[in-house]
């Protein structure tokens, strides 16, 4: 998979972003200075399928609070979710699903699926009446049925589109 660095990123953030050591890192970008990295500079993250060569894709809208699965370019259905809440704020960008856990247990349901985004992911809930609400630490919550059944189709690298 390629990460194109954006500003203010340093490797060692891009390395707790997708969980990948950053000696992996380094290994697969020989080329690269470490400290010298800039807006726009490609890297290549070991491990990760290229989100280009998977037919769904992930868009979530925070202020209409839907999550939107598509294969292909169309729309396969719409998630209702909670986003975060003021002074927690869900991130808005392009990231990647990097892990899958299932019953990851307390607020987080059954099933927790990291983004590319160090602390964030897509996870159940173990309240089920704040889908809907802005109450999260930012991340997006869904009915535990819900998130199951995405976790189900969508494979390590899908793309997800917040904004």
């Amino acid at each position: 998979m390629i990460h194109i660095v954006k500003a203010g990123e340093t490797l060692y953030q891009i390395s707790r972003d997708y969980r990948i050591p950053l000696a992996n890192i380094l290994q697969a970008n020989p080329s690269i200075v470490p400290n010298m990295i800039y807006p726009g500079q490609a890297l290549n993250i070991p491990g990760l399928p290229d989100p280009n060569s998977i037919p769904y894709r992930i868009e979530v809208s925070v202020q209409n609070r839907w999550l939107r699965l598509y294969r292909n370019n169309t729309l396969l259905k719409e998630y209702p979710i909670a986003v975060g809440r003021m002074l927690h704020g869900t991130p808005k960008g392009q990231f990647v699903i990097i892990n899958k856990a299932p019953n990851p247990g307390g607020p987080f349901g059954t099933m927790w699926m990291s983004l590319s985004k160090e602390h964030y992911g897509i996870h159940g809930t173990n309240d089920p009446t704040s889908i809907g609400k802005a109450v999260s630490k930012g991340c997006i919550r869904m009915y535990n049925k819900d998130v199951e059944e995405l976790a189900q189709i969508i494979p390590i690298g899908t793309q997800v589109h917040i904004f």
